[in-house]
């Protein structure tokens, strides 16, 4: 299925990857259909028609299916019944449900991705304080305790550290308070992984099953939210290509169409472990708006249209600054700086935490 210019694509989530991606899809002369239950969502802004309902409002996702020729969402988060619900209409959804239902539970994420030969950090699955303390004594400690749905920078995770033999009592308490902390959900203890830096591939697979993939990125993030992305990743030609073929193969195990955002972490001696995937466009490829002739948007929109993908050569390297919270209010002296890029996303609320915009930095290649 291909969508001609001046078909209307539509996107589940109106936050600012919706937003930017209803820009990218009106460069390439294609409307767009925001569907999200937030009245007063940034991707509203710029996009031709929205939907302001909950995600199982059958009746609204009924006419929204009807409204367009295509659907995408911006967010891992929506549930899978109502990508069930489309697809049940006639809707075609991109990436598919295969690729979303993976993605929302940790568990069958890292399943998934062990299956397919690639390595994540040792895990266990957490149902009860019984559980949790079984998987200390498989995984060790520190841990990293999570839940197994929901939760983003840095919520929903609590971590555990060692046990000193002489604080048992303490080191018990302890547990019980991480286990309450996360809510008491249904969870996954991973082990602490001692790497060396974190870097991200973006990449994309067509209808047509083509498959490109843009430079990594090295990531650096703060309480955990990420805070900068720089190109190029101080990383070897070994470490890349090996983070490229595990991309390629997750692409090609989901039946992907779209961008995906795939996380790594590199250890010391260049061997990577998979941290999560996200089946999506990617806070860490925001870069590629300025840095690539293509950016992750419009890679995106192109895959999920049936049109081709784009190569994804990066003619200059780059910082992605991401502005959190008040550091919005400096806008006007970010955009004072020279081979600076500001993207505000039009959020009414500024909060602690909160992404508000990001900026690039343009660095000539050495």
């Amino acid at each position: 299925m291909i969508v001609e210019p001046n078909g209307t694509i539509g996107i589940l989530g109106g936050g600012q990857l919706g937003r930017m991606l209803a820009m990218a899809a009106a460069q390439l002369g294609l409307r767009t259909h925001i569907f999200c239950p937030d009245a007063a969502a940034p991707a509203y802004d710029v996009s031709a028609v929205k939907t302001v309902a909950d995600y199982t409002d059958e009746t609204a996702l009924a006419a929204f299916s009807k409204s367009v020729d295509v659907v995408t969402y911006e967010f891992e988060n929506v549930p899978a019944d109502t990508v069930a619900f489309l697809t049940s209409n006639g809707a075609v959804v991109r990436p598919g449900a295969k690729a979303l239902e993976t993605s929302q539970d940790r568990l069958i994420e890292k399943d998934f991705v062990n299956a397919i030969g690639a390595m994540t950090a040792d895990y266990h699955a957490v149902d009860d304080l019984e559980s949790l303390k079984a998987g200390l004594e498989k995984v060790g400690s520190p841990a990293i305790l999570k839940t197994r749905r929901l939760g983003y920078d840095g919520k929903g995770q609590t971590r555990l550290t060692n046990q000193d033999s002489d604080l048992s009592a303490a080191y018990e308490k302890a547990i019980e308070f991480a286990w309450a902390e996360v809510g008491a959900a249904p969870s996954i203890l991973e082990a602490f992984v001692p790497f060396e830096r974190e870097i991200s591939i973006i990449g994309a697979r067509g209808s047509d099953g083509e498959i490109k993939l843009f430079d990594p990125a090295e990531n650096a993030h703060r309480n955990g939210i990420l805070k900068t992305s720089t190109v190029p990743a101080t990383v070897d030609q070994l470490t890349t290509e090996n983070a490229c073929a595990v991309t390629r193969k997750m692409l090609e195990e989901l039946d992907y169409v779209g961008v995906i955002g795939v996380e790594f972490f590199v250890l010391h001696d260049g061997g990577i472990v998979i941290n999560e995937y996200a089946p999506r466009v990617h806070n860490s490829g925001h870069w590629t708006q300025d840095a690539c002739a293509v950016s992750q948007f419009e890679q995106h929109i192109r895959a999920v249209a049936g049109w081709p993908i784009a190569e994804t050569t990066r003619h200059s390297n780059a910082v992605m600054e991401n502005l959190i919270g008040a550091e919005v209010k400096e806008w006007r002296t970010l955009a004072q700086q020279p081979e600076t890029c500001v993207y505000l996303y039009g959020k009414r609320d500024v909060r602690d935490g909160r992404k508000m915009g990001h900026v690039t930095r343009i660095i000539a290649r050495s």
